[in-house]
């Protein structure tokens, strides 16, 4: 690692931590291969609670609790209770199926003030084929009544696939009745699980389609819309912005004008149940670990963490491309089908207008 040089670090704004791998669920698409049985060599109590209290040394991140599925760790209330007593606001992000009327009341004593519970298809059919478990739909929806009921905020995430993308309208219509405060849509990376569905990721075309369908269809709810896994949205939202003669700015387009695409490494960092630090939990580039390691000396000094806050380091038109800033591809993405991380987004079907040639 490079020496430490503050003012070139850019502040910690959101960490990912993965504080247990095992879950409950089979989900098609899951990164980890997640399994019930718990996972060797997971942060003990002591090793989490000195993780936690490192974490404002790197910024003033929203945490991020999840898994597998994080309601499997014993000690989760503990340590959600010592980040909300640093004052770190504290998220969740369980499946749903395992919320009951007791945990939920844990989760709001705790701190957590929001979850996202997961939800690809608007019925039980569909959800259930997708994440592996019969019932898991309807444990999810008891679930949400548990929060409801708790005063804890919720939001639904929905993973985007070819058997789904035609079904967006009657999930969005679902979250709404359920009354999500957001509805966040995460474009497929195939690694893990997802890997062996790789006939379910959409192309580059459809990509396109997608989110600048997500751009017009934001404009008739109230309801917060986010793509996540998607930094290309960005770059649609800017262009279509543009032609609309409407300013990109937080009265119009909200925290999506005060971010970029891609925050791997940059404003976030996804840390795994065995400590390595990552860029996201799609990409298992190990950037350090916090058992030989300080948190906040990774997140500042690695190596990788430094490419990727270089736009010179990417390679092909990323590194050329005129949104570079508020885009900066899915770095998963190329590396998962290009075998490199720098690589130019795979699913990227924009041509910047200064070429390699130029």
């Amino acid at each position: 690692m490079q020496p430490v040089d503050s003012k070139k670090s850019p502040p910690l704004r959101l960490v990912a931590w993965e504080i247990t791998r095992s879950c409950n669920l089979a989900c098609k698409h899951c990164r980890a291969e997640a399994h019930p049985e718990p996972f060797e060599g997971e942060l003990s109590t002591k090793e989490a609670l000195k993780l936690i209290d490192s974490f404002r040394q790197a910024g003033d991140p929203v945490v991020i609790f999840t898994g597998g599925e994080p309601l499997l760790r014993p000690d989760v209330f503990e340590l959600v209770a010592h980040a909300d007593s640093l004052g770190l606001r504290c998220v969740m992000a369980p499946n749903g199926t395992l919320i009951t009327r007791e945990n939920a009341v844990l989760m709001k004593q705790s701190g957590i003030q929001r979850c996202s519970i997961s939800i690809d298809g608007p019925t039980s059919k569909a959800h259930d084929l997708f994440r592996g478990v019969p019932g898991a739909f309807d444990q999810s929806m008891t679930g949400i009544e548990y929060l409801k009921q708790a005063g804890i905020p919720f939001q639904i995430n929905t993973t985007v696939t070819r058997d789904n993308i035609h079904k967006f309208k009657d999930i969005f219509n679902l979250a709404r009745e359920l009354g999500s405060v957001a509805w966040h849509i995460f474009m497929l990376v195939p690694t893990g699980r997802g890997a062996q569905i790789s006939d379910q990721a959409i192309s580059a075309g459809e990509y396109e389609e997608v989110l600048n369908w997500f751009y017009d269809f934001r404009k008739t709810t109230d309801m917060h819309l986010k793509a996540t896994c998607a930094p290309h949205y960005y770059r649609i939202m800017r262009q279509r912005a543009r032609e609309e003669n409407i300013p990109v700015n937080k009265e119009n387009f909200g925290l999506d004008a005060m971010t970029r695409g891609c925050l791997g490494g940059i404003g976030f960092c996804f840390i795994s149940h065995v400590g390595q630090v990552q860029p996201c939990g799609y990409l298992e580039l190990d950037c350090g670990n916090i058992k030989t390691n300080t948190f906040p000396d990774i997140w500042k000094n690695s190596d990788n963490f430094l490419k990727l806050r270089d736009i010179k380091q990417y390679k092909g038109k990323c590194g050329l491309c005129e949104y570079h800033r508020v885009c900066g591809g899915c770095r998963a993405r190329a590396f998962t089908m290009k075998q490199d991380f720098m690589a130019p987004e795979p699913l990227c079907s924009y041509e910047p207008v200064r070429s390699e040639k130029d």
